[in-house]
């Protein structure tokens, strides 16, 4: 029996997604992250390119779940523990003064006609893909030092507050933005309801005893519920008006809560990294460059003159308010974590989707945006491990106080 679905271009953008890993793993020149090579082999096998793949329904739908499990495991990310006292006062300053250098270059960008709504670019340049900034700090041994811990902490803040913001004030649902704040707060109210029953069920002996039973047999359980949690939390979000980006991160957020005994299993996390980057989230990566405008940039050699600002508008708003953390890891601490900050793509390939549907953004300035984004993940990074490696110190000791861990120094 045919559907009438066929797996071909699916096969591609899977094929992709094993092929990239290993050209990084084996070409030693190749210093770019691999969802880079990804996105940019999308292009090349997509309408823009080669004209191989199109985005067809299997490749939607995995694209979508994709998007979902990588905001998910990145709302797994949040320690509220690391976030307590001046980590989450600082990462706090810094995205309003992140809001308020993204407004300003709005406002410059709007002068020449590269954005139709400043505020949108603000909120566009106020994130940080922590998906992908904090396996850069855990290599780089970093992760557990201050300049680490304020790197997430700031990363956080940053994905939590564009999530939100992008809801409230530029989602596709219908309303106006008083009533999508209402329908937040009876949202947030059903999440914190479901939080504490979820709590209350894992503090049962009993049904903790059947977890334990079950989460390393071929029911898998724990992993059950918490793509339960995530499916859930997505759909209510989508049924109420909100973004479903929002649901996805919330959810990871409240398993990390709710949950401490799964969080602290072993294999638990890998198990989700397993389906998530195993699977799900390269088949995203590869989508949003057979989405990718190419046709957009050539047709205009204006607009990819573009790209350079861009960049430039996303290091000043997330690198400059780094320099709140000087007085906690030094100068050389606060030039890696503002590097690192400035690194963002996933939400960028929402946020610009979402403004181009609406109407914020052209098609043409989505995609220079959009590729702004690519160079972030490619040079920021790199940058950021080139000063940790000059140095002949951990970068997170330049400072005296940075001897200390934060929590110490509060």
């Amino acid at each position: 029996m045919t559907t009438g679905i066929s797996f071909n271009g699916l096969l591609i953008v899977v094929l992709i997604g094993v092929g990239a890993p290993l050209l990084v793993a084996t070409v030693r020149w190749l210093k770019i992250p691999a969802v880079v090579l990804e996105i940019v082999a999308g292009i090349v096998v997509g309408p823009s390119g080669l004209g191989w793949v199109h985005v067809d329904a299997p490749i939607q739908v995995l694209a979508v779940v994709g998007l979902a499990f990588l905001l998910f495991l990145a709302g797994l990310e949040i320690d509220l523990e690391r976030l307590a006292g001046r980590p989450l006062r600082l990462a706090l300053a810094g995205f309003v003064l992140t809001l308020g250098i993204g407004l300003l270059a709005g406002v410059g960008f709007r002068a020449v006609d590269w954005v139709r709504s400043p505020f949108f670019l603000a909120v566009a340049l106020s994130a940080t893909s922590l998906g992908l900034v904090v396996p850069v700090l855990k290599d780089a041994g970093l992760a557990d030092r201050p300049v680490g811990e304020l790197t997430i902490a700031g990363a956080t803040v940053a994905d939590f507050g564009g999530i939100i913001l992008l809801s409230l004030f530029f989602s596709e649902s219908k309303g106006s933005t008083s009533s999508r704040l209402v329908t937040l707060a009876g949202f947030v109210v059903v999440v914190v309801t479901i939080a504490l029953a979820l709590a209350r069920a894992s503090g049962s002996a009993r049904f903790d005893a059947v977890l334990i039973r079950l989460q390393d047999t071929t029911a898998e359980i724990r992993v059950r519920i918490a793509v339960a949690i995530l499916v859930g939390f997505v759909a209510l979000a989508a049924k109420v008006g909100l973004e479903t980006i929002l649901g996805a991160f919330l959810a990871g957020a409240v398993l990390n809560l709710v949950d401490r005994d799964a969080m602290s299993h072993p294999n638990f996390r890998l198990k989700l990294d397993a389906v998530g980057y195993g699977f799900v989230i390269p088949v995203f990566f590869v989508s949003s460059g057979l989405r990718f405008d190419l046709d957009s940039l050539r047709a205009s050699p204006s607009a990819l003159a573009r790209v350079p600002f861009y960049v430039l508008a996303l290091l000043a708003a997330r690198a400059i308010p780094a320099a709140l953390y000087i007085p906690v890891v030094g100068r050389r601490g606060a030039v890696v974590a503002g590097l690192l900050q400035a690194t963002s793509l996933p939400f960028l390939v929402t946020a610009t989707s979402i403004g181009v549907s609406i109407g914020a953004i052209r098609p043409v300035n989505a995609a220079a945006l959009v590729c702004a984004g690519l160079l972030s993940v490619v040079l920021f990074p790199l940058a950021a491990l080139a000063l940790v490696r000059r140095s002949a110190d951990d970068p997170s000791t330049d400072h005296p106080s940075a001897q200390r861990s934060i929590t110490e120094s509060l």
